[in-house]
């Protein structure tokens, strides 16, 4: 079985190591009658996810982080059949042993948007773009009423409060400059981020990225081929493996754990960051296809206010301002335009 994990410090000496982890995880397969089967484990995710066979994923949860098991396994029930992509079906969750708890759901066909990014044709990337902003669209049109006594914050404003009396602390422990940390409170008194009246809180994914879509072939009508790499030389991602004809559609949206009832423009800080990384046109397209726009300024606020910021990082991984102020670092990362130069150089972490 597997030990007890409810700090950070048991978390770093347990989780990572595969010697503790593995028995356990066999255990709990033979305990869901799948004794015996192939175990992968994922490099990716901040808890510890396994391939069973081929058709499978088991998502395990320590007892500090029981409360996102329960969250994503209910997510992932709405959910079912009522996106323009699949989102993996639950097949079994509960309780294992010392606090752990477990979602196992089916494994999702395709490669992650982020290792086939850079094979993908222009012409495909915007129509990429495009079924990524109708599956938002979707998402946030659903009534997140039923998730409401497992997802947070409960309070928005109170939410985003908070997060503002830490912001310049949380940036500064993350290493971004003084120069910039000066300029995010009168920055963030400029941009007032009330919930609006006309849009009452929706269903947040609040890590919509090209990390946590897949990617793959697309028959007639919008049949999910059986997956695999995209283009010659691709490597298999979190998806199933395989092949098949059809043209290159989005195939799975996945990872709900940190999903939460709140304000739509919040979940546009992984769009603009993750998904369409600044790259001309791309944003604008995914906005229209999505059914509103938000301005640069906003999203750059919730950019700062978002749970897991990481600014310095961003502005690493993104293109360079003109200028190093918030002001142009919104419209370089968030603007909609499409007539500036291509940018280069992007990274995907």
């Amino acid at each position: 079985m597997l030990p007890p994990v409810d700090t950070d410090e048991q978390w770093d000496v347990v989780v990572p190591d595969e010697a503790v982890m593995r028995p356990g995880v066999e255990d709990l397969c033979g305990r869901l009658g799948l004794a015996g089967a192939p175990l992968h484990r994922f490099t990716e995710g901040s808890q510890p996810v396994y391939a069973v066979g081929d058709d499978l994923v088991l998502k395990l949860f320590p007892g500090a982080a029981a409360d996102d098991a329960l969250a994503e396994a209910r997510v992932l029930s709405h959910l079912q059949g009522r996106l323009p992509v699949p989102t993996p079906r639950v097949r079994a969750s509960g309780s294992y042993e010392n606090g752990w708890r477990y979602v196992l759901m089916s494994r999702l066909p395709g490669e992650d948007l982020a290792s086939a990014w850079p094979r993908i044709p222009r012409a495909d990337r915007e129509r990429l773009v495009t079924e990524a902003g109708e599956a938002l669209a979707a998402l946030h049109a659903l009534d997140p009423g039923p998730l409401a006594d497992v997802l947070g914050p409960g309070d928005w404003g109170a939410f985003l409060g908070r997060q503002r009396a830490g912001v310049v602390a949380r940036q500064r422990k993350c290493g971004l400059p003084e120069s910039w940390l000066e300029q995010i409170p009168d920055f963030l008194d400029a941009v007032p981020l009330p919930l609006r009246a006309d849009a009452p809180p929706v269903l947040l994914h609040t890590e919509f990225m090209r990390q946590h879509l897949l990617v793959g072939s697309v028959g007639p009508g919008g049949s999910v081929g059986p997956g695999g790499s995209v283009g010659p030389g691709g490597s298999g991602g979190s998806g199933g493996s395989g092949g098949g004809a059809g043209r290159l559609g989005l195939t799975g949206l996945f990872d709900f754990e940190p999903a939460m009832i709140g304000d739509r423009a919040y979940d546009f800080v992984g769009v603009g960051l993750f998904v369409t990384r600044a790259e001309p046109g791309l944003l604008g397209r995914f906005m229209r296809a999505y059914g509103r726009t938000f301005e640069p300024r906003e999203l750059l606020a919730h950019t700062l206010l978002h749970v897991y910021s990481n600014l310095p990082w961003y502005l690493r991984e993104l293109p360079a301002p003109p200028e190093p102020t918030l002001d142009a670092l919104a419209q370089a990362w968030f603007d909609t335009g499409y007539d500036r130069p291509q940018a280069t150089g992007i990274k995907v972490r």
